[in-house]
């Protein structure tokens, strides 16, 4: 069968550089930015640079998406890397459909700041452009210190742009985040980075998902990461449940009973049926999440503010969208 759409893209992709077991390859984009339309996310575009993700994290939702490109073996996500092509103007194009106060997502299905971005710089090409514009809502989503080589511009991206940086932090137990995320920064690296945006003036928070039934879910853990956020400047804290796909299922699991074989028939009895755990679940460990919160005065969630230069009109072309004060997003 003769492949189609983002598999011929792949299967056409050029080598441009090998590194121990990755390889990165130029992927043809017909567009960097992304219309979304579900509704269980707070946000109506979202940008990707890269596909696939060096970090390896166990638990990854996305690996699904390699398979789109008749990539089956889940290593494949982890070992072949697709730096999307881009082009400065048709970005700019790609801009204007996007209408004033709209909400962008960077980094929601792979981290924007993997080491690819050490090499091919995508994601701050991408912040360069946004910071000669004004007048978006926007987040990026990161398990890397590497966000912080771009404090300079998302400082400047926080004064004409609704801005956000969410740290994902999962446990500050370093051998258990080794387990989990073999490939990522260190957690006290990633906060050492959220210290260092907060003293740019940017927003910054963590989210500790997903929370893992038996291994990062516990009052105790949660204090420890509350505090450890606290001091490091967070604004906000949250958490969601653990759900697995299954191509992530296969490769957590596998992961449970080499190294957690005590919770294997647990964790195979909470997956069975479904791919999330259930309400019970959830609301026993969202009760544990506002404990903390409450105990260190985190926020559930980042600010909707009104950027100080949103109304200045040589920004850009877009028209500011917000009047009255700030109000939280309740997202």
């Amino acid at each position: 069968m003769a492949l189609v759409g983002i598999a011929k893209l792949a299967a056409q992709a050029s080598p441009l550089q090998h590194k121990r077991s990755v390889d990165y390859l130029q992927l043809a984009t017909r567009s960097i930015l992304n219309p979304c339309s579900s509704q269980r996310v707070p946000f109506e575009w979202t940008i990707n640079p890269y596909r696939g993700c060096e970090y390896g994290c166990k638990y990854c939702y996305a690996r699904y998406t390699h398979e789109f490109m008749e990539l089956r073996e889940p290593s494949a996500f982890e070992r072949k890397i697709f730096v999307k092509s881009f082009q400065a103007a048709v970005f700019r194009r790609e801009l204007a459909a996007v209408k004033a106060g709209a909400r962008l997502a960077i980094g929601t299905a792979t981290d924007p700041y993997q080491p690819a971005e050490r090499r091919f710089r995508i994601t701050q090409q991408i912040l360069e452009i946004l910071a000669q514009m004004r007048g978006l809502r926007l987040s990026i989503t990161t398990k890397s210190d590497l966000v912080a080589r771009d404090a300079p511009i998302l400082a400047q991206l926080a004064k004409s742009h609704c801005l956000h940086v969410s740290f994902t932090v999962t446990t500050m137990d370093r051998r258990l985040a080794r387990l989990l995320e073999p490939y990522a920064p260190r957690p006290d690296l990633r906060l050492r980075a959220l210290r260092t945006l907060r003293e740019h003036g940017i927003q910054a928070g963590v989210f500790a998902s997903p929370l893992l039934p038996g291994l990062n879910d516990s009052l105790a853990s949660l204090r420890f990461l509350g505090q450890s956020i606290f001091e490091a400047g967070a604004s906000y804290f949250g958490a969601n449940p653990l759900f697995l796909r299954p191509c992530s299922k296969q490769v957590m699991l596998s992961l449970i009973e080499q190294r957690f074989p005590k919770l294997l028939a647990r964790y195979q009895t909470l997956f069975r049926r479904a791919d999330f755990l259930d309400e019970n679940y959830a609301h026993q460990v969202r009760k544990r999440v506002e404990a903390v919160r409450r105990e260190f005065r985190l926020a559930p969630c980042p600010e909707d503010y009104l950027p100080p230069e949103a109304a200045d009109p040589q920004l850009s072309l877009f028209e500011p969208s917000w009047s009255g004060t700030p109000a939280n997003a309740g997202r």
